[in-house]
């Protein structure tokens, strides 16, 4: 476990070995979420949409907009 001290000014210094984990740079941003418990954690945001283009291939064949909800509907009754 790493620990942060907060400034006067409300700021903490990220431990190296967090930044590192993380891959965070200088001028990087991070998105803090709050649990239900209190729990606070912060999510790197270093990705231009940009840089996902091709992570998620292009289907076979292409469906239309009736043939998903075809599908979502049988599916959904067999639960």
């Amino acid at each position: 476990m790493s620990t942060a001290k907060i400034t006067s000014k409300g700021q903490i210094t990220i431990p190296i070995e967090i930044r590192t984990l993380l891959d965070l740079q200088n001028g990087d941003k991070v998105n803090f979420i709050v649990g239900d418990c209190g729990q606070v954690n912060f999510i790197p945001v270093t990705k231009n949409v940009t840089t996902l283009k091709g992570i998620i291939p292009k289907p076979e064949k292409a469906v239309s907009i009736e043939d998903m909800k075809n599908t979502i509907r049988a599916k959904g009754s067999q639960s």
